[in-house]
């Protein structure tokens, strides 16, 4: 497969089935399987389709436009790639082929922190556009500060210009489909950009999820962030209520509604489900941001309905950086940011601002 791909695709799904095609069954079953049963992966998509647009007519629409504002930028349209790991499974240029693609296309990037490619590399390819969204850092911390504040100098002297802390992922979920295709991690593809983090204290045998949670971050992790880092701080994986009060308490600049993509807590409650009762909690006080099964246009209005400022894609861009490099990423980014407009148009919207509740029936 080609980026000729990306002249087959002709919707945001069709790179589904290109992708698998190219990728080894066991790298597919890595990219597109979430944890246990998937329901939680299931839901996130369901959810979204089960909502319903109420579209309003014969509204002034001459001077529309897709434009936001996002932490004091301002932003062609509210479309951000979600951090995805190892993307050189994906293709050769990894997520230096997403920036790219997001550069091209006005589109903002989450950087993850186990990325398969230097930090300073991805900004070089992203931060020179002018029209770009913005450009965040993903980081999971690990209990050592001191390490920790070295890598976020590092990632503040990049350019970056927010780190968001993925809070849901503590441990692993079970990811059964994964094991089933016996998927490891090639050799010479790592988190190049963790290179030198402390590993784990060993523990005994038969320790609580392995041990793992001796370094898990609390909310003590997250005032001390704040406190070292001039960025903007987003919390990725919010979905109570409370936690998103406490957020906000502790000075989180924003907040990413998350459940990891269906892949940790399988069960756990919709992306859709609990954006709007977030957003109902904190009134407006904090910018949202949603993830978790958008596949259309349409699905992103519905994310803006309900209170989400931006929305990120992950899988949707995995596929057609597979199925077809950063001209399949670029291409994807295109064809949802015309289906927002359009639906934007057709439910009587000139903006994103616009849109509110009274859109869905």
């Amino acid at each position: 497969m080609t980026a000729n791909a990306a002249l087959v695709a002709r919707s945001v799904g069709d790179y589904e089935g290109l992708a698998r095609e190219r990728l080894d069954p066991d790298r597919w079953a890595w990219l597109s399987g979430g944890a246990g049963d998937e329901v939680t992966l299931r839901a996130n998509i369901d959810d979204w389709a089960a909502l319903r647009l109420l579209p309003r007519m014969l509204r002034k629409l001459t001077d529309g436009h897709t434009r936001i504002d996002l932490l004091g930028r301002s932003c062609p349209h509210p479309i951000l790639l979600a951090p995805l790991a190892f993307q050189r499974l994906l293709d050769p240029l990894g997520e230096c082929a997403s920036a790219a693609a997001a550069a091209a296309q006005g589109a903002g990037m989450v950087l993850s922190g186990q990325s398969s490619m230097p930090l300073e590399e991805v900004a070089r390819v992203l931060l020179p556009e002018k029209t770009r969204g913005p450009l965040w850092f993903q980081l999971y911390l690990n209990g050592d500060r001191g390490y920790d504040q070295t890598l976020i100098e590092r990632i503040q002297h990049a350019g970056y210009e927010g780190l968001v802390l993925t809070i849901d992922a503590p441990v692993q979920g079970p990811r059964d489909r994964e094991k089933r295709a016996e998927f490891r991690l090639p050799p010479d593809i790592a988190a190049v950009n963790l290179v030198g983090a402390p590993k784990p204290a060993a523990t005994s045998t038969g320790a609580w999820c392995g041990g793992l949670l001796q370094s898990a971050a609390d909310w003590d992790d997250v005032e001390w962030l704040r406190s070292r880092s001039r960025l903007p701080l987003l919390l990725k994986g919010v979905l109570h209520k409370d936690d998103a009060r406490q957020a906000k308490e502790l000075g989180a600049d924003a907040l990413i509604v998350s459940n990891h993509g269906g892949r940790v807590l399988d069960g756990a409650v919709s992306t859709a489900w609990a954006l709007p009762r977030i957003a109902d909690a904190l009134h407006g006080s904090l910018p949202l941001l949603v993830d978790g099964g958008i596949r259309r246009g349409t699905d992103i209005v519905k994310a803006l309905a309900l209170g989400a400022s931006a929305v990120l894609i992950g899988r949707p861009y995995a596929t057609a950086l597979a199925a077809a490099g950063p001209q399949g990423v670029a291409h994807m980014i295109r064809l949802l940011r015309d289906e927002f407009e359009i639906a934007l148009a057709l439910c009587g919207c000139s903006s994103p601002a616009d849109v509110t509740r009274v859109v869905l029936r």
